[in-house]
């Protein structure tokens, strides 16, 4: 493996830096106490071509996955608005790739394009009501009428519902089936029986818009299936694999960030008449704080480049997801802890990471569903 990088890929990760500083924090504590999703931003980071990074021509840029991610990080580093990072990436990893890795031709030309221009936005529809982790129980049901199925069931947590223009929606043809049963489709926002019935707040992530879907014997249309009858696990599990491998790589950029506030409110800020810096207490703290980022990106470098050599991926997207968003958590604790009150305010923004990062260990399966995956492939 070697993650030594070249001038274009460090330009980028800079080009992407500065674009995030420049456009996307505008208003940023106004949104997040509102919970205000800024589709301006959104189209801006689609301008920029963000969303088609990972998408081969004509849909995008076809950028390796190691070049992604680490222009993922400079968006990170530059962008402090985490709700709409975490947004990105639910399009990107959990919609983009696996309707590139299982749509038809039409159905590539149809969505691909336009969802990475940002003319429209994708929401991937799978947990529901009590089901958190049970994707494979879903109660969604699809009923074959024809040449068409209706779909009946409610979906919940569902990122970018409310402002999204076509669902990757899971539902089972036959729950005695189980995980065979699974079947995908891609269903219009303006489909009959399709509702977003409420918007859900949140403690972090305020500027992520989350809703529930209601399927009310909503018709998909044959055509509308994603891979084959039945094939939805496969689809669901391949959007899990791109998703928790890559979906946190922003926040490598964010805990680069965080580290060099630390160290200079610890360079200015006084105690007893000493700078804090001298304190030993606080600068071990900052030093676990780079370790653990040294570490969450040698993980997620380490899929990136497995990914990009068509090496298959077994614990490796767990071991990434669990230890960046645990990673994530504990560093934002500190960098609060190191600022001590001031970093409690909100107008300072410390005390926002640490309700945006707290989340990341329960969506895309909790901490302990990874540890499980991993101890699974150990042996254990």
């Amino acid at each position: 493996m070697d993650f030594s990088w070249s001038p274009e890929q460090l330009a980028l990760r800079e080009a992407a830096a500065r674009f995030a500083q420049r456009e996307l924090n505008d208003r940023l504590v106004e949104r997040d106490a509102r919970g205000e999703f800024s589709r301006a931003a959104w189209e801006k980071c689609a301008e920029f071509g963000i969303l088609g990074f990972p998408l081969p021509p004509p849909y995008g840029s076809g950028y390796d996955l190691l070049t992604v991610v680490l222009a993922m990080e400079g968006l990170g580093y530059g962008c402090e608005d985490n709700g709409l990072l975490f947004d990105l990436g639910a399009q990107i990893w959990s919609v983009q790739m696996p309707l590139l890795g299982f749509g038809s031709a039409a159905q590539k030309d149809r969505y691909l394009g336009r969802l990475a221009r940002g003319e429209i936005i994708g929401a991937h529809s799978v947990t529901e009501p009590g089901h958190g982790s049970d994707v494979f129980g879903a109660r969604t049901v699809a009923v074959r009428d024809g040449d068409s199925y209706v779909l009946s069931g409610t979906k919940t947590y569902i990122s970018n519902a409310p402002v999204a223009d076509v669902f990757l929606v899971l539902a089972t043809i036959d729950r005695a089936k189980g995980a065979s049963g699974l079947t995908a489709f891609l269903i219009d926002k303006d489909t009959a029986g399709l509702r977003v019935s409420r918007r859900i707040e949140k403690m972090g992530l305020r500027t992520s818009s989350m809703g529930e879907v209601v399927l009310d014997r909503c018709r998909a249309r044959a055509d509308q299936l994603l891979g084959q009858e039945g094939g939805g696990a496969s689809v669901f599990n391949t959007a899990m694999e791109w998703e928790r491998s890559f979906l946190l790589a922003p926040y490598l950029g964010t805990m680069q960030r965080q580290i060099e506030r630390c160290v200079r409110c610890a360079s200015v800020r006084d105690r007893d008449g000493r700078l804090i810096a001298k304190d030993e207490a606080v600068a071990s703290a900052v030093v676990e704080m780079q370790l653990r980022l040294e570490t969450a990106r040698l993980l997620t470098y380490r899929t990136a480049w497995l990914k990009t050599v068509g090496r298959r991926l077994t614990r490796e997207p767990s071991e990434v997801k669990l230890h960046l968003s645990e990673t994530f958590v504990r560093n934002s604790d500190d960098a609060l802890q190191i600022h001590g009150a001031a970093g409690y305010l909100e107008a300072g923004g410390v005390e926002r990471d640490l309700r945006d990062a707290r989340a990341s260990k329960i969506y895309s399966g909790t901490s302990e569903i990874q540890r499980m995956i991993v101890g699974r492939w150990l042996g254990i």
